[in-house]
């Protein structure tokens, strides 16, 4: 891969993977099985919860964790306005209601005091979005849940690891919800996993995750397993794989070493883009550790000459991938219309999107297509000056 050619993501990985993968083929055990058991282990131990539980995705395992504590049809669930469209549509799996409410414009995290003026008697829960991987105001939000007599289940989609006043996330809410999606800070192509300190919420979901069929479900095929089982539910399809589990394993070894290379992409983008007259620069509190899943900047377009789409335009034709993370929820037509939401209600929200883009920040970019990204970030911003 020349400088000139850079995807907004490239995975990360050695041959531990690919050896993993192959030693599970050869196992025979191609869905869940011993190495999904391990990997459960080895995350919780790593988390420092009681209780993993995994899943096909963090969306599979936010579902089983509104089921588990139980949100019902009328029920409300207040989530942030900036987020990824799941976040919000499996409370709608429902027919609960998501409460959108606007965000801090530091840290684009959920604001405290708009999650205790959005509660009602129809209020169950809050899903905190730790935003690129900086942890949300935690005590602040364990605080309203606590006089509010609510469930707090973090979207840490993108937080692995990160750390909130030590703590690491994964160990504060009633649940924590992680992401393995291709393009996140533990990549198994697709999966998720679910920690939590409650025993009954664990229980529940690990039965559900798999057709509601009663524990050690895939024992069944196993030499100590028996064809008789029993559904105590009705579940769904949202089981992991030892296939999945071969790279999480391989993937949880090397998380530090990957945190590690993204914190200096991420000081090396701001060192070289901090007097950018045009650019704002993401704050990380102090108080707080970030994945540093994202790195997304704010540019102001108005003294452009061009849009921002036609800015990630010219980065492409340059070989460089970008994105924007995220089209605010409020934007989009069935929440839109679903929910009579209105921008006027989101000024943060709305004052951040318009100029926001995300650029790279993958493990493995080397200091020359770094200098490169911000030299043609630089020189696009120069060039369309108005």
């Amino acid at each position: 891969m020349t400088k000139n050619n850079i995807p907004f993501h490239k995975p990360f990985y050695d041959d531990d993977e690919i050896n993993g993968i192959v030693d599970t083929i050869k196992s025979g055990w191609w869905t869940t099985g011993p190495k999904t058991i391990r990997f459960e282990n080895e995350f919780n131990k790593f988390i420092g919860s009681k209780y993993a539980v995994s899943a096909s995705s963090w969306t599979a395992a936010a579902h089983l964790s509104l089921e588990a504590i139980g949100i019902k049809a009328g029920d409300e669930v207040i989530i942030p306005s900036i987020t990824f469209t799941a976040t919000a549509e499996i409370i709608c799996y429902f027919n609960a209601t998501p409460v959108i409410v606007d965000v801090q414009p530091e840290t684009f995290n959920i604001d405290p005091q708009k999650i205790e003026e959005a509660i009602t008697d129809k209020t169950k829960a809050i899903i905190p979005v730790h935003y690129g991987g900086q942890p949300c105001d935690m005590d602040e939000i364990m605080a309203i849940a606590k006089k509010y007599n609510l469930k707090v289940i973090e979207d840490a989609a993108h937080s692995l690891p990160a750390y909130y006043k030590n703590k690491m996330i994964g160990t504060i809410g009633d649940v924590t919800c992680f992401s393995f999606y291709a393009t996140k800070t533990l990549a198994t192509g697709e999966g998720g996993m679910l920690c939590t300190d409650d025993e009954k919420i664990a229980e529940r979901c690990s039965i559900m995750r798999l057709h509601g069929i009663s524990k050690d479900a895939w024992k069944r095929y196993s030499a100590e397993g028996s064809w008789y089982y029993e559904v105590v539910a009705p579940g769904y399809k949202y089981n992991f794989t030892d296939l999945q589990a071969a790279l999480g394993l391989s993937q949880l070894k090397k998380i530090n070493i990957m945190l590690n290379m993204r914190k200096y992409i991420y000081k090396f983008y701001n060192d070289s883009l901090k007097d950018e007259p045009l650019i704002t620069l993401y704050e990380i509190k102090k108080d707080r550790q970030s994945a540093f899943h994202l790195y997304p900047l704010q540019i102001n377009f108005e003294m452009l000459k061009i849009n921002r789409s036609q800015f990630i335009d010219k980065l492409k034709e340059a070989g460089i991938g970008a994105s924007v993370h995220f089209i605010p929820l409020y934007r989009h037509p069935y929440y839109k219309e679903s929910f009579n939401l209105n921008i006027e209600d989101y000024p943060v929200s709305e004052q951040i999107y318009v100029g926001l883009i995300s650029l790279p920040i993958w493990p493995g970019l080397t200091d020359e297509q770094l200098t490169y990204i911000v030299d043609t970030v630089k020189k696009v911003l120069m060039e369309n000056k108005r």
